[in-house]
């Protein structure tokens, strides 16, 4: 970070970037002038996929996020029925993976709508969950494909509806399916005789922010969606432009920091009226860029104070709502760049910048993440087509140790061991299969562990981390450590109709993430905690100790 930015700013269709010229010595005017020349901002805005190379010509069924916008307008009756029709079930609850969940938190949270979003296998969270006002539920099933966690949230609250003495045609009524026509979903939906909602065909998953999948939920839900897509009817003015684009600003200034070898993107928030941002930027940067050993790697910090914002292959990005004229952006964070402005017009210009900086780093943003290896080693665990698991090194007190080759077996040792090893080029990834909300102190391990190293240190739940910074650590630059943190289940919940339950669920999903990673060469500590509030303690304790 630097000095705190001017309130000049590239500012248009209602959202500024400031600082975005000013980075490396002025080096993203290079790239955006080479871009301008490229005719990019025209041709993005037409859709050409050709942007990305040959073998990314069949992506422009991907490009529809450029003005999705504008068809989801066809679904404001549709929402507005649905709303009517289903007033008296107040609890909204979104089961989806990644992309199917994540805008729609980030917009419940800025306009302060209640949501419950359910997308892990704790048998915990997800025993709570069916606890809450089961009979003023309704249910969003959200996907593509179908997850296993969205089958077995599907499986648990058909179960719990039926239970609770509703018939089967009452327990459909609080199930409303977001999918594409012909989908899996689709046919589960008929099964349920569940209202369905199609989302648009032409959009690829993380670029889906305004689209059924984000709109659905939000509306259920309370929120104005129709102010979502005025804010980025406003802003898509200015995609084809030369100059008054900010997009175009951000795209090049990250391309341009990445070059220079500046590619972890601290994003933080400026307390504006944003919330939650970070972590839906976080699933597009990663997934659209992390692949053939390039990529950005986007770092969630949770405050200005936070740290993680600073080193010499950090861009710090902070992000907010619409300022004053003449305001100074993010005076407490000093940013490298600020990004302020509705919540609508962030959608579409992040999605825009990350195509910008795709089409410098080489890699086609629109390709689809492979997360069938860590989910075929997940099947396959728990068909129990696999070696029994490993035993820990040592135990100590409530945390049992499972170190990489060549670490020390104590708790002290391994950590220390790991955090070695990231070196001046590295990041730590911190996933955490436990409780997201009877677990929340785990998130204190990211700013902990990132104040130790003095380097980038992300922090993900599993299995949410799957469809969002997965593929980063799979396909991108092999400069990643690895901190898998587990826990023991102490009364479990079984899945309606499978043969396994949510906690050897949980457990098979994060034995799929080490198998997946192995291939990586880069050291993994897994500690399993045997009593998880004592163990976080525990770990809190020993990672604390190791601050000089």
């Amino acid at each position: 970070m630097g000095e705190p930015l001017a309130a000049a700013a590239e500012a248009a269709g209602g959202l500024a970037v400031y600082g975005a010229g000013a980075v490396d010595g002025g080096a993203p005017a290079a790239t955006r002038q080479a871009l301008v020349d490229a005719g990019v901002p025209g041709r993005l805005a037409a859709k050409d996929p050709t942007l990305w190379g040959p073998a990314a010509a069949g992506a422009r069924a991907g490009l529809g996020w450029v003005d999705t916008h504008r068809r989801s307008r066809e679904l404001l009756p549709q929402l507005a029925e649905l709303t009517a029709e289903l007033a008296d079930l107040d609890h909204v609850v979104l089961a989806g993976p990644g992309d199917a969940s994540l805008a729609p938190e980030v917009i419940a949270r800025t306009t302060g709508r209640p949501l419950t979003v359910l997308d892990s296998t704790d048998p915990g969270q997800v025993r709570a969950t069916l606890a809450d006002r089961l009979t003023r539920t309704v249910v969003v099933l959200a996907g593509r494909s179908g997850t296993v966690e969205t089958d077995s949230h599907r499986r648990a609250y058909w179960s719990a509806f039926l239970d609770a003495g509703m018939t089967e045609a009452e327990a459909g009524r609080h199930f409303v399916v977001v999918t594409d026509p012909g989908s899996p979903l689709e046919a589960v939906a008929a099964e349920l005789g569940a209202i369905t909602v199609f989302a648009d065909p032409e959009v690829a998953g993380r670029y889906s922010a305004l689209t059924a999948f984000g709109l659905v939920p939000c509306a259920l839900a309370g929120v104005p969606v129709a102010d979502l897509l005025d804010q980025a009817e406003a802003f898509a003015a200015t995609l084809d432009r030369a100059d008054g684009n900010p997009g175009l600003a951000l795209g090049a200034a990250l391309a341009a920091a990445a070059t220079a070898g500046r590619d972890k993107i601290a994003l933080v928030p400026d307390g504006t009226g944003i919330e939650g941002l970070g972590d839906w930027v976080e699933q597009l940067l990663a997934e659209s860029t992390g692949r053939d050993g390039r990529g950005l790697l986007p770092v969630v910090v949770e405050s200005p104070d936070s740290p993680g914002l600073t080193g010499p292959d950090v861009l710090a990005v902070s992000y907010g709502g619409a300022l004053a004229a003449g305001a100074v952006p993010a005076p407490g964070a000093a940013p490298d760049i600020a990004v302020n402005g509705p919540l609508g017009a962030h959608f579409l210009a992040w999605e825009y910048a990350t195509a910008v900086a795709a089409t410098v780093l080489g890699v086609d943003p629109f390709a689809q993440p492979d997360v069938t290896v860590a989910e075929g080693h997940t099947a396959a665990i728990l068909a129990a087509d696999s070696p029994p698991a490993p035993a820990p090194s040592s135990t100590e007190g409530a945390i049992e140790v499972y170190p990489p080759a060549g670490a020390p077996g104590d708790l002290a040792g391994a950590l220390r061991h790991l955090l070695a090893g990231v070196g001046d080029a590295g990041y730590l990834a911190v996933t955490a299969y436990l409780d997201r909300q009877a677990d929340a102190v785990a998130a204190r391990l990211r700013p902990l562990l990132a104040e130790v190293t003095g380097r980038p240190v992300t922090f993900g739940w599993g299995p949410r981390h799957r469809h969002s910074t997965g593929r980063y650590h799979t396909d991108g630059p092999r400069v990643g450590s690895f901190l898998q943190v587990t826990g023991a289940v102490d009364v479990d919940l079984p899945v309606p109709g499978e043969p396994y339950c949510f906690g050897e669920l949980q457990a098979a999903q994060a034995a799929g993430d080490r198998r997946a990673l192995a291939g990586r060469e880069r050291p993994l500590l897994r500690l399993h905690l045997t009593e998880r509030s004592a163990g976080l303690a525990q770990l809190l304790d020993a990672a604390g100790s190791l601050r000089a």
